[in-house]
């Protein structure tokens, strides 16, 4: 798995307007492939350090993913149980 750098993650600087407004850099915008229109989610830091936008259409397929992952893991441990019951006591 290969390390990102902070700074090839850094999209820019922008300021908030008086209506809580910012506007993604369009370098950025291109580079994530975001669109006008596009739905963006809102995270807030735990720690307060800011602020985290995220594609709604990404975060369906991440969900998605998960779904697949956790699937896969439940099956395996179904799949274990029940052959940890064959095995049984007598």
């Amino acid at each position: 798995m290969s390390v990102t750098k902070l700074e090839d993650l850094f999209g820019g600087a922008v300021t908030v307007g008086e209506r809580g407004q910012v506007v993604i850099p369009a370098e950025t915008r291109e580079r994530m492939g975001i669109r006008p229109g596009d739905k963006l989610l809102v995270f807030a830091h735990p720690q307060g350090m800011g602020v985290l936008f995220m594609r709604l259409e990404k975060a369906i397929e991440a969900q998605r993913e998960v779904t697949k992952v956790l699937s896969r893991v439940l099956e395996l441990d179904l799949s274990e149980s029940s052959d940890s019951d064959e095995g049984g006591d007598t």
